[in-house]
């Protein structure tokens, strides 16, 4: 079959690029009138969203043309190796769109749920990963958009000290590790974080933080600060009562900023 797009519905299914813009201009200016008739920001929004869907369609295709880059770029992200190939490509594909004006891109990847033989499958994820991530910080940075572009990596818990065994009778080389949310541990380059050094510690077992705690709350905070928003007035009403991303917590990490 075809091959999948990196994007979601992101071929244009009509056969003339002209003919839907005409198409698209004409519901706009039932959207205008309606919105100079009733204000509202759900039409504002829609009106806006489907701007950015027509220009998804019309310039993210050579977006994510891989080819148009250098074979030195793509063999520093590890594009064409055994192992790194996808996660090269979706690296390399981050700094295009970040290049482009994105403004917020995500790269997933999978695979660490390691209740069983981790250790055999840490290093082959790790083998996967290292690569990309490290060539995706240094172009950026060569870039000059490092300053600007704040990088974060990481999962949503981490993994226990101890060994796990899901049969109870597994040798002790294919054993896994559990659910570990008292303490876990994310990376984060550029946007203003400061660079090269390590804040917070966990005790001697690396199970309960002793040491520079930061809670998801503290975390959700820092991040929206560096993208220059505060998370005690970003809310959303739901009936009746204002929400926030940090509840009613949270605290900017100032020690790991520049």
């Amino acid at each position: 079959g075809p091959e999948t797009p990196p994007i979601d519905n992101l071929r244009n299914l009509s056969p003339d690029q002209q003919v839907q813009r005409k198409r698209i201009d004409f519901l706009q200016r039932q959207n205008q009138r309606l919105q100079q008739a009733v204000p509202d920001d759900r039409m504002q929004g829609m009106i806006e969203a489907m701007e950015l869907a027509f220009r998804m369609q019309t310039t993210t295709p050579e977006l994510v043309d891989l080819s148009k880059e250098t074979q030195t770029t793509q063999s520093d992200y590890g594009i064409g190796g055994k192992d790194t190939d996808r996660n090269g490509r979706a690296c390399l594909l981050a700094r295009r769109l970040s290049e482009a004006g994105v403004r917020f891109v995500q790269v997933t990847m999978g695979g660490w749920d390691h209740h069983g033989d981790i250790r055999g499958n840490l290093p082959r994820l790790c083998a996967q990963t290292d690569q990309p991530v490290a060539a995706l910080v240094r172009d950026l940075k060569q870039r000059g958009l490092l300053e600007d572009t704040l990088v974060v990596w990481c999962g949503e818990f981490g993994r226990t000290p101890w060994s796990q065994d899901l049969s109870g009778t597994a040798p002790i080389d294919t054993h896994g590790r559990e659910h570990q949310p008292e303490s876990f541990c994310a990376w984060m380059a550029g946007g203003g974080i400061r660079p090269g050094f390590v804040y917070g510690a966990t005790d001697d077992l690396g199970y309960r933080v002793i040491e520079g705690r930061i809670h998801i709350h503290d975390l959700h905070a820092t991040l929206l600060h560096q993208l220059g928003l505060d998370h005690t007035q970003l809310t959303w009403n739901h009936i009746g009562r204002d929400y926030r991303l940090t509840d009613v917590y949270g605290t900017v990490a100032r020690e790991i900023l520049t």
